[in-house]
């Protein structure tokens, strides 16, 4: 099959489209009876449920109809992926935060990234619970849109905001479900911190949209949990790197079972030369 290339504009094209995707995916995670559902656990010990698979299927099926050239790589399909990609393909996560899902909490996502040449270049990160999404295409800018069902409101743009000013608070984004001690030494070394608790990738919303100043996250995840939320803190202004300030490359590691061992989303791009 001949390598598909997607270029900024070609992924403007596809914004709607994906995005309507990405909030009938959510509306079948809400119509999933989150008291009576299976819960059934991976290898590596995570739950998947009922709700995963759906929004996984909406998603399949919606990718072939409008990108059927373009490969897909899925948190719940990873034995279908033929890794390194060298062209563009999607990175999906079809429930992000399954364990707040599980718990009956509201911060949970569905998240879409188009990646080209190994970087996020489109991302969807959306909140169906909360009827709000985030998205963007680096150097397009990105947006914030609420919704209702499947009905969308008005799209607001969004940035995320400079680096504290000496003697002002950096507000971290930290996970509600995944805490380390290294995460929290970094937190602890930024003047005046403040966390704010986050379920799975809103905390890239939060930044995108100028509302935290860091989230990092020094423990491994995989790519569908980051490539969606590193396109819109990007587009938004920001910058996500790895712990050490370096690039991030998605799809190019199949063997290493997708895992980016670590990761810092900065809402100031130029606040990573002062790291």
């Amino acid at each position: 099959m001949q390598v598909r290339i997607i270029d900024g504009e070609a992924a403007g094209r596809l914004m709607e489209p994906l995005t309507a995707l990405v909030v009938q995916a959510g509306e079948a995670i809400l119509a999933v009876n989150r008291s009576a559902m299976r819960v059934d656990g991976k290898q590596d010990g995570s739950p998947v449920t009922e709700a995963d698979l759906a929004a996984d299927r909406i998603i399949a099926e919606g990718l072939g109809r409008l990108a059927n050239d373009v490969p897909t790589l899925s948190e719940e399909r990873t034995h279908l992926a033929s890794p390194p990609f060298r062209g563009s393909f999607f990175l999906i996560d079809p429930l992000d935060g399954t364990k707040e899902f599980v718990a009956g909490r509201d911060e949970f996502t569905v998240n879409l990234a188009l990646v080209t040449k190994g970087v996020p270049l489109l991302g969807i990160v959306s909140a169906p619970a909360l009827g709000v999404l985030w998205r963007g295409i680096v150097g397009r800018g990105a947006e914030r849109v609420t919704f209702e069902g499947t009905t969308s409101g008005a799209a607001q743009p969004i940035r995320t905001r400079k680096l504290p000013g000496p003697g002002e608070p950096w507000i971290a984004a930290v996970s509600r479900s995944h805490g380390d001690p290294k995460s929290e030494a970094f937190i602890d070394s930024r003047p005046n911190a403040v966390r704010k608790t986050c379920g799975s990738a809103v905390k890239f919303g939060r930044i995108a949209e100028g509302n935290a100043d860091i989230y990092p996250r020094f423990g491994p995840t995989c790519e569908w949990d980051v490539g969606a939320g590193c396109a819109v803190v990007t587009a938004a202004g920001g910058k996500v790197t790895d712990g050490k300030g370096g690039e991030l490359r998605f799809g190019e590691r199949g063997d290493t079972g997708f895992i980016i061992p670590d990761f810092i989303a900065w809402g100031d791009a130029e606040a990573v030369t002062t790291y």
